[in-house]
């Protein structure tokens, strides 16, 4: 015979249901809460997961763009209309120098972003360091990222690339104050770790940190050497097959592509890499960054071999290559106006970062 109406209901049995319930209500709130779900994968080579919307709260993670000048302006409004097409869901944060609102032309794409595109506008004083390269004298602004602590994480990108789709699963890597892709490019005879993309959990810590080694840093010590002398032996690595696709791969020669593979053993399919990749970053050294143009000689020179593959000549990496600088011209032109841009006084902030 089972137990009774009143032994179910006793005050012994009641309290073991309540703890019961309690605990199961417990759970359910920490699994929804967790920022950072644990991946399936290693820790030291996790796989980003992709997780039901509803799961997370977006609001506290952030893309975050800087701008130094309108020519990364531009880019960067680009890049954020890709974020918007591709549904991304964290927040969008655009830092711009103070005074940039005063040039007619960048008061227009900052409100196109900030109305269109859903981005938040944050001024800032743009880093400006002495440096052995005036290229990357400003670069040190983006390491304001560690400086964002209204976020959890944020995920720097450079402008100067092609966003092929959300990177959304990428702030539900495991807990790491930096998480960034191998400089695949330099190895093996140098190993480093890339910046182009970076994903950061702010702090005031680390802030300082960041701060202390760029104000001691050499001339020849920009953003990419700081990081790797802070977190090259402690840093979170993102996979750089989908994320960290630079152009110069397609002008490759056969057997270097074993590079980015990761492997020897795989066969470099063009077209599957593209298709497969989400972030593809603009770097063919010595041609220029695209908005700056480029005589057409130079252009032949460098664009991919034709190859002879089975028998068959194949010029697809050619195919691919002009394709993904013919449609950033393209974008560049609907949507800033221009598609190379003119030379221009800059606006500029101080030395300081803060």
């Amino acid at each position: 015979m089972g137990p009774s109406i009143s032994d179910l209901l006793s005050p012994r049995r009641v309290r073991v249901w309540i703890v019961f319930a309690l605990t199961c209500v417990l759970l359910l709130f920490f699994v929804r809460q967790a920022p950072l779900p644990s991946s399936v994968a290693s820790p030291a080579n996790p796989e980003p997961n992709e997780l039901p919307s509803d799961w997370v709260d977006w609001s506290r993670f952030a893309y975050l763009q800087y701008v130094t000048n309108s020519h990364y302006l531009c880019n960067s409004v680009m890049l954020f209309e890709q974020l918007h097409q591709h549904g991304s869901k964290a927040d969008r944060v655009m830092m711009y120098p103070v005074g940039m609102f005063n040039l007619e032309a960048g008061e227009k794409l900052l409100l196109k972003a900030r109305d269109e595109f859903d981005v938040r506008l944050v001024p800032v004083s743009v880093r400006h360091k002495k440096t052995a390269d005036a290229t990357w004298a400003e670069s040190f602004t983006k390491l304001l990222a560690f400086n964002q602590t209204e976020y959890s994480r944020v995920l720097s990108l450079d402008s100067d690339a092609v966003l092929l789709d959300s990177l959304d699963e990428l702030f539900t890597l495991p807990a790491s104050p930096v998480a960034m892709p191998r400089a695949y490019w330099l190895y093996p005879d140098e190993k480093k770790l890339a910046s182009h993309i970076l994903l950061v959990e702010p702090s005031a810590v680390e802030f300082q940190r960041v701060l202390d080694a760029t104000n001691e840093g050499g001339e020849n010590e920009y953003d990419m050497e700081i990081l790797n002398t802070l977190y090259k032996d402690s840093a979170l690595v993102i996979p750089h097959r989908r994320y960290a696709l630079l152009t110069q791969v397609f002008r490759w020669e056969d057997g270097e592509h074993a590079k980015y593979l990761g492997s020897d053993r795989e066969e470099w399919d063009p077209v599957e890499v593209l298709n497969e990749a989400k972030y593809l970053h603009f770097s063919d050294w010595p041609l220029p960054k695209p908005w700056l143009g480029v005589s057409e000689d130079l252009r032949l020179k460098l664009e991919p071999s034709c190859r002879v593959r089975n028998g068959l000549e194949t010029c697809v990496e050619r195919e691919i290559w002009n394709g993904i600088y013919r449609d950033f011209h393209e974008r560049r032109q609907r949507l800033c106006g221009h598609a190379i841009d003119p030379p221009e006084e800059r606006p500029r902030g101080d030395v300081l970062l803060h």
